[in-house]
Protein backbone atom coordinates (compact mmCIF):
# COMPACT_ATOMS: atom_id res chain seq x y z
CA UNK A 1 0.00 0.00 0.00
CA UNK A 2 0.95 3.76 -0.73
CA UNK A 3 0.61 6.54 1.55
CA UNK A 4 -2.46 7.36 -0.94
CA UNK A 5 -3.83 4.00 -0.20
CA UNK A 6 -3.16 2.88 -3.83
CA UNK A 7 -1.45 -1.06 -3.96
CA UNK A 8 0.68 -1.40 -6.88
CA UNK A 9 1.37 -4.57 -9.00
CA UNK A 10 5.10 -6.24 -8.79
CA UNK A 11 6.65 -4.40 -11.72
CA UNK A 12 4.10 -1.38 -11.81
CA UNK A 13 5.49 1.81 -12.78
CA UNK A 14 3.92 4.77 -11.48
CA UNK A 15 3.85 7.47 -14.34
CA UNK A 16 0.90 8.57 -16.89
CA UNK A 17 -1.65 5.64 -17.46
CA UNK A 18 -4.00 5.49 -20.41
CA UNK A 19 -6.50 7.60 -18.54
CA UNK A 20 -5.13 10.79 -16.56
CA UNK A 21 -5.42 9.18 -12.94
CA UNK A 22 -7.33 6.08 -13.48
CA UNK A 23 -6.29 2.54 -14.24
CA UNK A 24 -6.89 0.93 -17.34
CA UNK A 25 -10.58 -0.09 -18.14
CA UNK A 26 -10.68 -4.22 -18.12
CA UNK A 27 -9.62 -5.36 -22.02
CA UNK A 28 -8.00 -1.55 -22.71
CA UNK A 29 -4.50 -1.26 -23.42
CA UNK A 30 -2.51 0.87 -21.28
CA UNK A 31 -1.36 3.97 -23.80
CA UNK A 32 2.39 5.09 -23.05
CA UNK A 33 3.17 8.17 -24.00
CA UNK A 34 5.41 9.12 -26.86
CA UNK A 35 8.36 10.82 -25.82
CA UNK A 36 9.02 13.63 -27.94
CA UNK A 37 12.60 14.94 -25.91
CA UNK A 38 14.66 13.30 -23.78
CA UNK A 39 14.41 13.94 -20.02
CA UNK A 40 16.27 17.52 -19.76
CA UNK A 41 13.92 19.21 -22.31
CA UNK A 42 16.31 19.71 -25.05
CA UNK A 43 15.01 17.75 -27.56
CA UNK A 44 16.32 14.52 -29.17
CA UNK A 45 19.73 13.62 -30.30
CA UNK A 46 21.11 13.58 -33.43
CA UNK A 47 24.79 12.97 -34.96
CA UNK A 48 27.54 15.18 -33.68
CA UNK A 49 29.25 15.50 -37.12
CA UNK A 50 27.28 14.37 -40.67
CA UNK A 51 28.43 11.26 -42.22
CA UNK A 52 30.01 13.53 -45.12
CA UNK A 53 32.38 15.16 -43.07
CA UNK A 54 35.67 13.71 -42.50
CA UNK A 55 35.60 13.54 -38.35
CA UNK A 56 32.50 11.77 -38.90
CA UNK A 57 34.29 8.32 -38.62
CA UNK A 58 35.73 7.16 -35.11
CA UNK A 59 39.37 7.26 -34.34
CA UNK A 60 39.31 3.51 -34.32
CA UNK A 61 37.84 3.29 -37.55
CA UNK A 62 40.74 5.84 -38.92
CA UNK A 63 43.25 4.16 -37.56
CA UNK A 64 41.50 0.57 -39.07
CA UNK A 65 42.42 2.62 -42.09
CA UNK A 66 45.99 3.36 -41.40
CA UNK A 67 46.66 -0.49 -40.49
CA UNK A 68 44.65 -1.17 -44.04
CA UNK A 69 47.04 1.25 -45.81
CA UNK A 70 50.33 -0.18 -44.85
CA UNK A 71 49.13 -3.88 -45.40
CA UNK A 72 48.37 -2.82 -48.62
CA UNK A 73 51.20 -1.98 -49.40
CA UNK A 74 53.10 -4.59 -48.10
CA UNK A 75 50.48 -7.25 -49.76
CA UNK A 76 51.70 -5.69 -53.30
CA UNK A 77 55.68 -6.58 -52.71
CA UNK A 78 54.98 -9.62 -50.58
CA UNK A 79 51.30 -10.78 -52.27
CA UNK A 80 52.88 -14.85 -52.19
CA UNK A 81 54.62 -14.90 -48.79
CA UNK A 82 51.01 -12.73 -47.32
CA UNK A 83 48.59 -15.18 -48.54
CA UNK A 84 46.60 -16.31 -45.84
CA UNK A 85 47.61 -14.40 -43.30
CA UNK A 86 45.33 -12.12 -41.06
CA UNK A 87 45.98 -9.19 -39.93
CA UNK A 88 43.67 -7.72 -37.22
CA UNK A 89 43.43 -4.75 -34.48
CA UNK A 90 42.43 -4.62 -31.11
CA UNK A 91 42.58 -1.94 -28.79
CA UNK A 92 45.66 -3.01 -26.11
CA UNK A 93 47.27 -6.23 -25.83
CA UNK A 94 46.70 -8.98 -23.35
CA UNK A 95 48.29 -8.75 -19.86
CA UNK A 96 50.09 -11.72 -20.14
CA UNK A 97 53.26 -10.65 -22.66
CA UNK A 98 54.62 -13.42 -25.02
CA UNK A 99 58.09 -15.00 -24.29
CA UNK A 100 60.14 -13.22 -26.20
CA UNK A 101 58.51 -10.22 -25.29
CA UNK A 102 60.84 -8.32 -22.64
CA UNK A 103 59.41 -5.14 -20.56
CA UNK A 104 57.74 -2.15 -22.25
CA UNK A 105 54.11 -3.04 -23.54
CA UNK A 106 53.66 -3.86 -27.05
CA UNK A 107 52.83 -2.20 -30.39
CA UNK A 108 51.81 -5.38 -32.39
CA UNK A 109 52.42 -9.42 -32.21
CA UNK A 110 53.03 -11.86 -34.65
CA UNK A 111 51.40 -15.32 -34.18
CA UNK A 112 52.72 -18.09 -36.56
CA UNK A 113 50.66 -20.33 -38.05
CA UNK A 114 49.02 -23.26 -35.34
CA UNK A 115 46.72 -25.93 -35.58
CA UNK A 116 45.21 -25.54 -38.80
CA UNK A 117 45.08 -21.89 -37.98
CA UNK A 118 46.55 -18.99 -40.28
CA UNK A 119 49.54 -16.84 -39.15
CA UNK A 120 47.93 -13.81 -37.64
CA UNK A 121 49.51 -10.11 -36.84
CA UNK A 122 48.08 -8.08 -34.04
CA UNK A 123 48.53 -4.40 -34.52
CA UNK A 124 47.58 -2.69 -30.75
CA UNK A 125 45.51 0.76 -31.13
CA UNK A 126 46.27 2.65 -27.91
CA UNK A 127 49.65 2.17 -26.91
CA UNK A 128 50.37 2.96 -30.29
CA UNK A 129 48.36 5.91 -30.23
CA UNK A 130 49.61 7.06 -26.94
CA UNK A 131 53.22 7.16 -28.58
CA UNK A 132 52.37 9.03 -31.64
CA UNK A 133 52.97 12.91 -31.74
CA UNK A 134 50.41 13.93 -34.37
CA UNK A 135 48.52 12.40 -37.37
CA UNK A 136 51.79 11.82 -40.10
CA UNK A 137 53.50 10.25 -36.97
CA UNK A 138 50.81 7.98 -36.41
CA UNK A 139 50.28 6.87 -39.66
CA UNK A 140 54.41 6.65 -39.89
CA UNK A 141 54.34 4.45 -36.53
CA UNK A 142 51.56 2.25 -37.80
CA UNK A 143 53.62 1.14 -40.75
CA UNK A 144 56.70 0.52 -39.48
CA UNK A 145 54.41 -1.99 -36.51
CA UNK A 146 53.06 -3.60 -38.91
CA UNK A 147 56.28 -4.00 -41.11
CA UNK A 148 58.38 -5.23 -38.20
CA UNK A 149 55.48 -7.72 -37.66
CA UNK A 150 55.65 -8.78 -41.29
CA UNK A 151 59.11 -8.97 -41.33
CA UNK A 152 58.83 -11.72 -38.21
CA UNK A 153 56.48 -13.76 -40.44
CA UNK A 154 59.25 -13.49 -43.27
CA UNK A 155 62.30 -14.00 -41.32
CA UNK A 156 63.75 -11.19 -42.74
CA UNK A 157 64.67 -7.62 -41.50
CA UNK A 158 62.25 -4.96 -41.84
CA UNK A 159 64.45 -3.05 -43.93
CA UNK A 160 64.47 -6.04 -46.65
CA UNK A 161 60.44 -6.35 -46.11
CA UNK A 162 59.91 -2.46 -46.51
CA UNK A 163 62.94 -0.41 -48.22
CA UNK A 164 61.38 2.60 -46.52
CA UNK A 165 61.08 1.20 -42.95
CA UNK A 166 62.12 3.65 -40.55
CA UNK A 167 62.82 7.04 -43.01
CA UNK A 168 60.25 9.41 -41.48
CA UNK A 169 61.90 8.95 -38.43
Amino acid sequence: MTSAGHSHAPGHRAGPLGRRGAAPAPGEARVQPVRRRDRRGRGPRGPMMPSTMPAYRTRAERFDDLVLDAVERLERRWTRQLDGTEFAVEDVPPSNPAPWEHGGVPLGRYFPADSGLPARIVVYRRPVESRATDAADLADLVRDVVVEQVAHLLGRAPEDVDPGYGDAH
